[in-house]
């Protein structure tokens, strides 16, 4: 999907709603309210559950990137935080990286954040402790299941400042002047990774900070071991191949000041971090 490249819109007022739900393919009007029952399944087609023939296409394509990402966390949705927590007994100590990244963000009181893959929201009460009330978050996701699930957290908590938008990451408009934006755990799934880095800077605020938190292969003799491991968050052979993190990190490189890299978990994950000028 090409980006939109209308100017991005302005950030909404707060909501009255405990959360709004926008269903848009371009990012749109944030704050359309609209039932996460009826979240229209983008690029997979309504009905049975895919086969693998369905996931090949009428005309027997193979599955896109984005596709692929859609049947992985729609199936995984129910059971995507308990499967996070599981990843720990491993020493796959997720919970502290995710709070590393958020940390890395350097929020104040009252802060706009834009979460990019937002899921089910599972970074944003480590968000909200920063920010407070008077802060805003704006949580990014392309699965329906994920952002349902991402509404009853925030409706289960009470925040009144949150909103969810349905979107791809790389045809999402961000809002103008947002201090700063995270992305963990997804960015490497998007083939235009660099273009949604590239977006995200011209949006932030001077001094506004980027922070992508991800997986990735090392090039070492564990290398194999950890292919099953990754694979059920959508980490395949196509992804591997193309290296995202090399990507991603020349794109901050490029684009942001003070750029940042910290290899995690014997280097199957990474933290990135910047700031634009």
């Amino acid at each position: 999907m090409q980006p939109d490249r209308q100017m991005a819109p302005s950030l909404p007022a707060s909501p009255r709603h405990a959360v709004d739900v926008a269903v848009t393919g371009h990012g749109g009007t944030i704050g359309e309210r609209t039932d996460p029952a009826r979240i229209p399944r983008r690029g997979a087609p309504r009905g049975p559950r895919m086969t693998s023939q369905t996931r090949e296409g009428s005309m027997g394509q193979p599955e896109s990137a984005r596709d692929h990402v859609i049947r992985t966390y729609r199936a995984r949705a129910r059971r995507y935080d308990i499967t996070a927590n599981l990843y720990y007994l491993l020493g796959y100590r997720q919970w502290a990286y995710r709070r590393r990244a958020v940390q890395a963000l350097r929020l104040r009181p009252g802060g706009t954040v834009v979460e990019i893959g937002c899921g089910t929201g599972l970074n944003f009460s480590l968000i909200e402790q920063v920010i407070g009330p008077e802060g805003r978050i704006v949580g990014v996701g392309l699965t329906d299941a994920m952002l349902a699930r991402a509404e009853r957290r925030v409706k289960a908590r009470g925040w009144r400042n949150v909103s969810l938008v349905q979107a791809d990451a790389v045809g999402f408009r961000f809002p103008v002047g947002v201090d700063a934006i995270l992305c963990t755990f997804v960015l490497s799934h998007v083939p235009e990774c660099a273009e949604v880095i590239a977006q995200g800077c011209t949006a932030l605020a001077p001094g506004g900070r980027y922070v992508v938190l991800g997986l990735k292969v090392p090039q070492h003799w564990l290398a194999p071991a950890v292919v099953p491991i990754v694979r059920p968050f959508g980490v395949t052979e196509e992804v591997m191949a193309r290296r995202p993190w090399d990507v991603i990190r020349a794109a901050m490189q490029a684009r942001l000041t003070d750029p940042s890299w910290t290899e995690l978990f014997f280097g199957f994950a990474f933290l990135a971090a910047g700031r634009v000028s």
